[in-house]
């Protein structure tokens, strides 16, 4: 009994780990826009394929998911998450699939992932990015100069 009492303890506190850092994305432009507008912030997008691109799980796991990048976006950006996973474990929703289709013939013609554009709430393109294999800290300066250049 004991240890079941332990075991849901842990799975509870990383469920709670994981709700804290997946409510910061939304997967919704048309929510990131009343966000944006309310707050007065640019919306970050990022374009990736999370069970298969290499680089989009090196720029989620050493970059998005830092403490140091979390604390900058929570203050500076309004996150979207447009996500096109291949295996079928994770497939989405029609409708998540084909807003995130939406969103990358808008914002990601070219189709490179992991890519990283950052828009005002008038949708203009302010700058993109991509993986960089640079510390939190750094990558936040990059996204400043973009946001603080417009």
């Amino acid at each position: 009994m004991r240890i079941l009492f332990y075991l849901l303890t842990l799975l509870s506190f990383d469920i709670y780990a994981q709700d804290a850092t997946s409510n910061v994305w939304l997967l919704n432009i048309d929510s990131a826009k009343v966000e944006a507008i309310k707050t007065n912030k640019p919306i970050m997008i990022v374009f990736s394929g999370s069970d298969w691109c290499k680089p989009c799980i090196k720029l989620k796991h050493e970059i998005l998911e830092s403490e140091t990048f979390l604390a900058f976006a929570k203050d500076s950006l309004v996150l979207v998450a447009a996500d096109f996973p291949r295996l079928k474990t994770n497939r989405q929703s029609d409708a998540q699939v084909k807003h995130n289709e939406n969103l990358a013939s808008k914002y990601n013609q070219s189709g490179s992932f992991p890519h990283v554009v950052f828009i005002n709430t008038e949708e203009k393109i302010l700058g993109t990015l991509g993986y960089k294999p640079i510390p939190p800290i750094e990558y936040n300066k990059l996204i400043k100069s973009i946001i603080l250049n417009q």
